[in-house]
Order: C-alpha cells, then structure tokens, then sequence
C-alpha cells in the first residue's frame, strides 16, 4: 500500500479567547492518498476551515495553538522551522480560498502576480516565467492567454477570477492542493466549470485534492473519500458513495436531507417547504404543503413594462461616454399578491439591477413601474416614501445591511417612527411582536448585530422589512450565504409569512434548486434581458430556452453515482458592455404553453 501524501493525527487547534484557550478542532485524523480527492464538509463552525488553516501553519502563533501531527511526505510539518514551512506554502502545497479577490492584488497586474511566484519559487528569469503565466492560464483554460497578463483582476469575472488564483496555486507543481470553499461565491453555471476544470487538472497533474465545502452535492460531484466535521469533531468519515448511500451519524443524515434536489417538486402546482432538519439528532419532520395564497382576482401589485437601466461608462478629460452597460434591457413582468416570482440567472445578467430599479435605489433610463397602482417612476419624494411603504428589500448580505452601531430593535422602530406609524413606546411593542413573528425572541432587541449568527441577522432584516406591513418583499440572493439547514429555516419562515399576510415576492436567486422549491412562478434573466417566463412547473418541467436548460444542466446532484456524467461548457457569460451608438434589437417571444413565453430574437 502506498502511503498517503498527508497524513493528520488528532489534531487539535485552539483559539485565545478572553483570556482562556477554546478548543475548537478536536483530536481531528484522517488521510489523503495521492491523486485522491478528500473533502471535509460541515457547516459555519464546524472547523473545516480551520482545519485547513492549521495544516498550513497560517494562523497566528500568538493567539493559537495547534498539537498532533501533520506529516507532508514523510515531514511533520507542526516540526518545521518557519523558513521551511514557508518553502512548502504555494510549492508543494498549494491553496486556493473562497474569495478570490482577497487573494489577488488588485493593483498588479494578471501576469506581475503570476511570475512573481514563478521568480521567487522556481527560480525562473523574467522571460520564462512570462511564457510559463502564458502555460498556466491557458491550462485553467482562459481564452486569450497571453493578452490578458497585461489586464487587473478588475477586468476579470469572477469565476476567471478563479481560475486566475487556481493557475498561482498550480505555478509550482504542488502534490497537494487545498481548496477552501472555491466555488461558494460563483454562480451555478461556474462553480460547475471550476469543479470540472479542477478534476481535470487533477487529472492531468496527478495531484491529490483537500475540498472543504458545505455543500452536500459538491461533495458527491469531487470526492473519492469525505471527512464530516461537526462543532470541532470529525463524526464520520469514508468513501463518499458509502456515506451517500448509508450515513450513520445524525449530523450527516441531516446534511443529507437539508440539501434542495432539483427534480423534487414534479407534479406539484405550489411552493412546499423544506423538511425540518434537527441537525444534532437527524430527525426530519416532513414538510407541510403550503397553502394558495395567489390573489388572482385582485389587481397586480407590482407592474413592470419594458423596463431599461443602463450606466454611461465615460473616458478622458472631457468625461465622454464611450459605451454603456445595458444591464437591464426591455423588462416587463407582473407579480400578484400572495405570489412568489423568481428572476434567475448568473452574475452580472441584471437580475439585482432590476430589483433595485423596481424601488428606484437605481435609476432606471425608461420604461413604467407601478407599485399597487402608484407610479413609481413619476413619483416625487414624498411619494416614493409612501411607495417604499409598499414594497421592501432584504439584501443578500445581513451584515452589511445592519448599522454595527445601532441595536437592532431601534433598527427595526426606526422606520416605525419615520413614518409616523407609532411613538417610540409603541413602537417598542411592536419590535417585540415583529421579533416573536420572525422566530427570535423580544429579549434580542437590545443586542448588537454582531452577537448574531448569519441565520439570525437575517431573520432580523425580515423583521424589518415587514415593519411597515408592506404589500411587496424584494428579496436579492436573501438565503444564497447562508448555510443549507439554516437557509431552508429562513425559506420556511418567508412561506409562512406569505401564506399569513398575502405578501408577494420578488426572489431574486442563482440557485435553481431552491428557486424551484419557493417559486409560483420564474423568470430566466440573460445579459439584462427576461429570456424565458412562465409557471414554476413550465419552466422546470418543460424549459424551452437553451440558457436555462443550461442553468439546470449545472446544477450538483447529491449523488455520486452520477459523478462526471455531465460536462459543462466553458463558455464565460458575456459582457453587457455595448458601444455608445448601440441600438438594442427589438425581441419577439413564443408562448410555448398558457403562461410559458419564451424569447426567439
């Protein structure tokens, strides 16, 4: 038997924390075989990352401690002087982070920050570490090598982005790759290219892959052996077709059940929650059907007509406008009351433009918006107050929604009182009532947004926004960070919600699977504009455009029998940047079905 490339022997990591060490990765072990593929999964907490981060050796001496051993081809690397652990960092070890703009500079260029690792590691001269960048990116298959080492991160999208950090882990030819949740932040169709172009590297290199995610159908789509890690612990570890097929530990069971399979609402005609997931014991409590909330006798509440949003992009002393992104293009859709329509795509296709124009946070260049029959377009300040009663927004990222500064029960009251809807004693009450309806209790409203999980702050924006018992949720990428059992927690919670008040939703997603599960209806987005829209059931069930059979076709299955069957296209979303003078084309759609429109030119 071969021995393993690394090896990991109850490893434990602590954290000084007031003055006490916590330990939050305990008596850890496991093996990576060479040219295997391991992943350790788990949720926020659970230590994957740190794990990581300890075989490293790149968390700070001062204020951590890691014991155990860690042998890297035949060394312990917890042994090593820092000069040598310093050597194996990026040569033999390579790692790619979540992130990939906290990893590269954004004021060097492409090349610069390629070549520099190949100077300093490989020893090469400038001339060849210039042709060798030229190697790397065109194996992690980026079109246009060599003309894009003159280019910024900026200029790049971000699953390039991605690829660009993956050829700077691959410069030396590293036995190990540690990739940290590389695909978390991308798009569907992405994150399946960067794990297809991963397989394929590991392939072509011979290299042995470390894969932390929390995402139980990466897992089965990379892993030949998974590590399950839970509050510090690894609770079960094996082949990854065995833990699929017959996960003993309750947490993994759990995992298992939270994640949304595409394909499961077949047959039914309205959103369905998601199983109650108990993730310390593993029990399930199947979903209840929700209720018919669509008020199909009532007007619209939101009315959206050829809508169009672009930004003059402007050059030279004179400010000229060179070009424009024509991020929404020709928009019209309607939602009613007590229904929930999906706006899908990837990145940069104008879903969020369109949200935000929608509540005028963007302005938009044409096009007519009514709010429960208010002109949102037309309307003055005043009455975009009064709109803005209506129609709220809960953003993708709660932290950065929330004043660190301000607790969050005076968050919540203050548009209470700026509309003049209560005193600030009343006002009071009402924060404890909004807080005991979104499953948190009235005692929370004097902490701070910090002393909140992610599931948590979250909960705290949907309070808000119902606050002023608006009509119309907008809600962009709102459940797309968080974790699986806390994502379907907060999913239920807005169904609920919905089947109480009548509110209707904008849900504003990349992930096709949990669009499928929520949706009355989905419209499909593609470079600004609607390219397919009808009923839940059309869409999934009989989809008709080629982008969004392109869309499913990404999307990870949580079965491992199934691994490698599919291969994704390449191809990069492109650019909606059009020249000054540009003149969009008038679209015709199809109707493939009552309800089910499909754009044809």
């Amino acid at each position: 038997m071969t021995h393993p490339i690394l090896s990991i022997s109850n490893l434990n990591t602590s954290f000084r924390i007031g003055g006490e060490w916590r330990n939050v990765v305990h008596d850890v072990s496991f093996d990576i075989g060479a040219k295997e593929t391991v992943a350790v999964v788990g949720e926020s907490g659970s230590g994957k990352s740190v794990t990581a981060m300890s075989i490293m050796r790149l968390l700070s001496p001062g204020n951590s401690r890691v014991t155990g051993r860690i042998d890297f081809e035949g060394r312990n690397l917890l042994d090593l002087p820092l000069d040598e652990m310093q050597s194996i960092r990026g040569n033999r070890i390579g790692m790619i982070f979540q992130e990939p703009m906290t990893s590269l500079n954004p004021v060097l260029k492409i090349g610069q920050q390629i070549t520099e690792v190949l100077v300093h590691h490989r020893g090469m001269s400038n001339a060849q570490a210039e042709a060798e960048a030229v190697r790397l990116l065109e194996k992690v298959r980026i079109p246009s090598a060599k003309s894009r080492l003159n280019e910024y991160p900026m200029n790049f999208s971000g699953g390039m982005r991605q690829r660009v950090v993956i050829a700077i882990a691959l410069a030396c030819d590293p036995k190990l790759l540690i990739a940290d949740e590389p695909t978390t932040a991308l798009d569907v169709t992405i994150q399946a290219q960067i794990l297809e172009l991963i397989k394929a590297l590991q392939e072509e290199e011979g290299m042995s892959v470390l894969f932390i995610t929390h995402d139980m159908g990466v897992v089965a789509e990379i892993s030949d052996r998974t590590v399950v890690m839970y509050r510090g612990d690894a609770v079960e570890t094996g082949t990854t077709r065995e833990i699929f097929a017959g996960a003993k530990h309750p947490y993994t069971r759990a995992l298992l059940s939270a994640v949304p399979q595409l394909g499961s609402m077949t047959g039914l005609d309205r959103p369905l929650r998601f199983p109650q997931v108990d993730m310390a014991t593993g029990d399930i409590q199947p979903p209840g059907p929700t209720a018919d909330t669509v008020r199909r006798d009532a007007s619209p509440i939101l009315k959206v007509n050829d809508l169009v949003t672009r930004f003059d992009i402007k050059k030279g002393f004179l400010r000229k406008t060179v070009g424009r992104i024509h991020a929404v293009e020709g928009v019209s859709l309607q939602l009613r009351q007590g229904e929930t329509l999906s706006l899908v795509g990837e990145s940069g296709c104008g879903k969020s433009t369109t949200g935000r124009s929608i509540i005028r946070l963007t302005d938009a260049k044409s096009g007519a918006i009514e709010i429960d029959g208010k002109n949102v377009l037309g309307a003055g300040k005043s009455q975009l107050a009064d709109i803005r009663r209506e129609a709220q927004m809960i953003f993708q990222d709660p932290f950065e929604s929330l004043n660190p500064r301000i607790r969050i029960g005076n968050a919540i009251a203050e548009p209470i009182v700026t509309h003049g809807l209560a005193d600030a004693a009343e006002a009071k009450e009402r924060v404890a009532e909004l807080l005991e309806r979104v499953g948190l209790s009235a005692s929370m409203a004097g902490r701070f947004p910090h002393e909140f999980s992610g599931g948590q702050r979250q909960r705290v924006c949907i309070a808000r926004a119902l606050a002023l018992e608006p009509k119309l949720i907008i809600a962009d990428e709102s459940v797309s960070a968080l974790d699986v059992s806390v994502k379907a927690q907060v999913i239920n919670l807005m169904l609920d919600l919905q089947e109480k008040y009548g509110l209707g939703y904008l849900f504003i997603s990349h992930d096709m699977a949990v669009v499928e599960r929520i949706s009355h209806r989905v419209a499909v987005m593609y470079l600004g504009e609607i390219v397919e829209i009808g009923s839940r059931q059309a869409v999934f069930e009989n989809p008709q455009h080629e982008y969004t059979k392109r869309l499913m076709a990404a999307v990870p299955i949580a079965d491992p029998s199934r691994r490698l069957t599919r291969r994704i296209s390449n191809d990069e979303i492109k650019s909606p940047f059009r020249p000054a003078d540009y003149v969009p084309p008038k679209r015709t759609y199809k109707e493939a079905g009552e309800g089910h429109f499909v754009q044809v030119a």
